[in-house]
């Protein structure tokens, strides 16, 4: 006989109540902060050449994010004091737990370089001299190092910016939707076609992949679980809200713009712009680029403060080095914060040769890859621990077959990714059988 799962139940002591900064609203304003930042603004340029294909990817997307959401928030309820890593390492030992938490830091890191690319993309739209591909990339160091310094004076001021910024990045979103009934309503949007051949399963199966990375980050919450007030209440809450709202959102708008906007005008560095330009007038388009970059800043504010926590948790679990255990007065990762951006900055230096668009799609991929081995190792865990076990496998099937759709290039270079954290494990290992 199989033996009985292992009990999800028994947690660490809980945080000092004073490091518990960050309520519903600050939780719900992480999730759709951190699901609304790049994808929604400039994936119409990605999608665009999938047409219907990718209105079907979205469906699929949104339905596959809300059951695995749904899966971590009953995982949060039962362990609401566990990190990721440590949820996934309760289940099938240290060694997993290490491998899903340090590929999901290394996610958070590429996942950070793909934002600060998209804002850049966005600003290039008013300043074109950033389009060139060298310059671009320095701006975009520039602005991981500012939400750095914003999140490196503690949690409370990185959820007062991410509350700000959130509400912010609604108003290019309303701006379209508005433009998309109007259009609609007076017949003037040329909506492409419909095709005769119908849908496509390849094209589905790779939209889908690229339509995920706008959906990373319902996972947010339960990540900087260390920082929420009642996590067993606020988390699932958050988690739910923030995913169904934000599915909504991107649906309209992201199909709307690559659907209505000719194809020519959908490859710009501001696809949003586009289209107010194209229906509106150019000069709100400039507003529209302006909001856009904010917008990519609040989401990039929000994965900052998770590329800190992660690595932090991971630490103080013995599974990483003990070096980056150590916080400031406020709770705040410094080493690990720094290290992260450090880590990113390099990234873009390595890719600055490449155009900005070319260099998000990438990312975008690689990032999404990358993620997905967080909710294979959740709908797992789920399965292991015997919790919504229906949910969990249509969650797993859904992260294995976005995986596939990710391409052999970027899931196998996640794996490879994964590979390379051993070495630091086996650091970690060897400080925990040293210490007393």
């Amino acid at each position: 006989m199989d033996p009985a799962p292992p009990s999800p139940s028994v947690a660490p002591p809980p945080s000092r109540p004073s490091s518990r900064t960050l309520g519903l609203a600050a939780c719900i304003a992480l999730v759709m902060g951190n699901m609304i930042g790049s994808g929604v603004f400039l994936l119409p340029a990605s999608l665009a050449p999938f047409g219907w294909d990718a209105v079907a990817g979205w469906i699929f997307t949104i339905a596959g994010s809300l059951i695995l959401a749904f899966v971590i928030a009953r995982l949060t309820i039962a362990m609401p004091d566990a990190s990721p890593s440590q949820m996934i390492a309760r289940a099938f030992g240290p060694l997993a737990g290490f491998a899903i938490g340090w590929t999901y830091w290394i996610s958070l890191i590429i996942t950070n370089v793909t934002i600060a690319v998209a804002a850049t993309a966005n600003l290039s739209s008013l300043l074109p001299v950033l389009a060139r591909p060298g310059l671009g990339a320095f701006c975009s160091i520039g602005f991981l190092w500012l939400m750095a310094a914003i999140n490196l004076a503690g949690a409370r001021a990185a959820g007062v910016a991410q509350i700000w910024t959130t509400a912010i990045k609604l108003i290019p979103i309303v701006v379209v939707l508005i433009l998309l009934l109007l259009i609609l309503g007076s017949g003037r949007a040329d909506v492409a076609p419909f095709p005769a051949q119908g849908l496509t399963g390849a094209g589905i199966t790779a939209s889908a992949a690229l339509t995920l990375w706008a959906l990373l980050g319902f996972e947010s919450a339960s990540v900087a679980a260390d920082k929420v007030r009642d996590p067993a209440r606020t988390i699932p809450r958050a988690t739910l809200i923030g995913t169904a709202a934000t599915g909504l959102i991107y649906l309209i708008v992201c199909s709307g713009i690559a659907l209505t906007l000719p194809a020519a005008q959908t490859q710009t560095g501001s696809p949003f712009g586009a289209f107010v330009s194209h229906y509106w007038a150019a000069g709100p388009a400039g507003l529209v680029a302006i909001f856009v970059v904010i917008s990519c800043l609040g989401a990039l504010n929000g994965w900052t403060l998770l590329q800190g926590e992660v690595p932090l948790a991971m630490a103080r679990g013995g599974e990483l080095p003990r070096w980056l255990a150590v916080t400031d007065a406020r709770g705040t990762p410094r080493r690990a914060l720094i290290l992260s951006t450090i880590l990113a900055s390099l990234m873009l230096v390595a890719n600055s040769l490449q155009g900005l668009v070319a260099l998000f799609t990438m990312m975008a991929l690689l990032a999404t890859s990358a993620t997905l081995w967080l909710y294979v190792g959740f709908a797992l865990a789920s399965l292991r621990f015997r919790l919504v076990m229906p949910a969990a496998f249509i969650g797993l099937g859904y992260a294995l077959w976005t995986l596939w759709g990710a391409g052999l290039v970027a899931s196998g270079s996640s794996i490879l990714l994964m590979l390379a954290g051993l070495p630091f494990y086996g650091w970690a290992r060897r400080e925990r059988e040293q210490a007393p």
